[in-house]
Order: C-alpha cells, then sequence, then structure tokens
C-alpha cells in the first residue's frame, strides 16, 4: 500500500480530532487523557493543538494512505534547545507492522526534522512500561533506554520509560 505524509497544518483540526480519539480508544495508557476528557474538549483546543504543531519548534506528521483518510500521527517538539521530543505516536492496527513500514516513515520525518529543521543532538521519548509493541518498535529505530522512568500521570503506580536516539555523529 502506498502512503503519503502530510504535515499538520492549522486547519486539519477536524482530521486531528478525529484521530486522537481512535487513538485514545486504541492505546489509552499511552496518551495522557481519558475518552471522556478528550470528548469534553472545544474545538478550540483540536484548533490550537494544530496551530501548535505547524508552528516553529514543533512538528506533527499524518501518514495518509491512498484514499486520503489519516491512518497514522506521530508529534515532536523542542522542550530545549538540543533536545527534540517525541510524543503522540499512533497507528491504526490496520496499517502497524514491520512490512507496511508506515510507522518507520513518519519517524524518518520526524527524525529529518529533528536533524535539519532543529539543533537538537537527541530524540526523546516516554513510553508506557506495559506498551510492549511501542518499546519494540523504539528499539528496532535506534532507541536506547535512558534508564530515567517517571510515573505514569494517570496511575502513578505505573512508570513511564524514557528512551533515547541521538541525532548528532560524534
Amino acid at each position: 500500500m502506498d502512503y503519503t505524509l502530510h504535515r499538520v497544518q492549522a486547519e486539519d483540526w477536524p482530521a486531528y480530532r478525529a484521530m486522537r480519539l481512535q487513538m485514545i480508544r486504541d492505546t489509552p495508557l499511552a496518551y495522557l487523557e481519558t475518552i471522556d476528557d478528550a470528548l469534553g474538549h472545544p474545538d478550540s483546543e483540536w484548533r490550537f493543538r494544530t496551530t501548535r504543531s505547524a508552528s516553529p519548534g514543533n512538528i506533527g506528521v499524518a501518514a495518509v494512505g491512498p484514499d486520503g483518510a489519516w491512518v497514522g500521527v506521530m508529534n515532536g517538539f523542542l522542550p530545549a534547545r538540543d533536545t527534540a521530543k517525541l510524543v503522540g505516536v499512533w497507528l491504526h492496527p490496520d496499517h502497524r507492522g514491520p512490512a507496511g513500514g508506515v510507522a518507520a516513515l513518519m519517524l524518518d520525518e520526524v527524525v529529518r526534522w529533528a536533524r535539519e529543521e532543529t539543533a537538537a543532538e537527541r530524540l526523546v521519548l516516554l513510553v508506557h512500561e506495559e506498551n510492549r509493541r511501542a518499546i519494540a518498535f523504539y528499539r528496532r529505530s535506534g532507541f536506547v533506554p535512558t534508564g530515567h522512568e517517571e510515573p505514569y500521570p494517570l496511575n502513578e503506580s505505573q512508570r513511564e520509560l524514557e528512551m533515547t536516539l541521538p541525532l548528532r555523529v560524534l
């Protein structure tokens, strides 16, 4: 299947909202908000999120199938001058797996953005300790655990694991 990438723009908020609701329903432990909270957001919140994705120091990438439907999304931002952070990663279950390469396609674009459009030296992420599929994908993609863990905000008895990908060759 042929996929294209689309840089998320402010006007994409309806598609982004629909994708975010799918994300939370599919993998509720991964997105730091409940479906009830997400459903309660006004349109202005969704507009804010897509406007932010398109602003300097941020990126939102949607994977688009041949029919024009969004099948996945990946976001990044620059929390510090030398660090880019990967957040909000999701791919529809029908498009997952190494054979399709859609997740890798989106990640390649976020890595390219972090390397070429920012001064980041590394790309970091937090992943829920029980999200084994995501952890395996990140490992295959070159991310390594840093050893840093944080309490999971929706259930502090659970942990989020930090992983990093170096962006600059020394």
